[in-house]
């Protein structure tokens, strides 16, 4: 039997940790908001809005339980469909003030079904990515080289195999283009067996503060013009799109009965949509589309 109780409590110390860490960073106290779900389970968020640094910040962990999966989740696991399933997991979005500096997510999650004198179904999800508005290459080879140098610990064909998940995922279908610079992405994680795969799990979430913080610390400060920050603000409605749209995560929580405001805590504060708009000819807005949303192997350039 799998004992899920060291996976809720590694959660819930890595929400501390991180929010912490990123209240000595902004200077402004996240306010926490414990909620309890009528089916079963809760969590609590943990916002922080319109700080020095982060236009919002959001650090959710919830633990919900259930009897019948939802549909988004039965689909691919019909093996689970009739099962007592218990998920937990956490996850977060930061939006920054700054055009310059990018807005990352990072999430890592269990999954468990159960059912009397059958072996237990689970597995762990997660991953991160960074969406920048103005690209630098020191920043994605970096985002991209801490997360290579911790997988590298398990198996060297990790990283690839995760960045082709996170690349294929986090791209908007409709507009045929990437949300931006991808990361690492992965589900239905069981192949190392509980104990190593549960180790990977820890270790993306506790790797998550080196792959961000100091491209954070580099950016967050540089001058901008309000042409910058209206460029921010029509990037971020990609970020909307795609949440809204295809993240399986916001589907699964909401189809669940979440909790709405928890759910949509990734949401940026402020965002904006022009019709038909296009960047000028040899800008730094072009760029983002021609040259940091369209190049993939970020460490062959090392």
């Amino acid at each position: 039997m799998i004992n899920s109780n060291i996976v809720y409590e590694y959660f819930n110390n890595l929400q501390i940790k991180i929010v912490e860490t990123l209240q000595l960073v902004d200077g402004k106290n996240f306010i926490n908001d414990s909620w309890q779900r009528k089916e079963g389970g809760g969590g609590t968020s943990c916002i922080l809005e319109n700080g020095n640094v982060f236009e919002r910040a959001g650090v959710g962990f919830s633990h919900v339980l259930g009897d019948k999966l939802p549909r988004s989740a039965s689909v691919a696991h019909l093996e689970a469909a009739d099962r007592k399933w218990e998920a937990m997991g956490l996850s977060l979005v930061l939006h920054p003030k700054n055009p310059y500096a990018p807005s990352v997510h990072m999430n890592v999650r269990f999954f468990i079904a159960k059912k009397e004198g059958l072996e237990d179904i689970w597995w762990f999800g997660g991953g991160m990515d960074l969406t920048p508005y103005y690209g630098f290459d020191e920043d994605a080879i970096h985002f991209h080289q801490t997360l290579k140098t911790m997988l590298d610990l398990y198996d060297k064909k990790l990283y690839s195999k995760f960045k082709k998940n996170c690349d294929e995922y986090f791209y908007l279908k409709h507009r045929n283009e990437p949300r931006g610079i991808g990361g690492i992405f992965y589900d239905d994680f069981n192949q190392l067996g509980f104990d190593k795969s549960f180790n990977l799990n820890k270790s993306v979430g506790d790797v998550f503060l080196n792959a961000y913080l100091p491209i954070l610390q580099r950016r967050k400060d540089t001058y901008y013009t309000e042409k910058e920050r209206s460029f921010q603000l029509y990037r971020r409605g990609r970020y909307v799109e795609f949440n809204l749209i295809f993240d399986r995560g916001t589907l699964f929580g909401l189809q669940s009965n979440g909790r709405t405001e928890s759910i949509l805590m990734s949401m940026p504060p402020m965002a904006q949509w022009k019709y038909d708009w296009k960047p000028e000819s040899g800008s730094k807005e072009e760029k983002l589309y021609t040259y940091f949303l369209t190049n993939k192997d970020w460490l062959d350039h090392e």
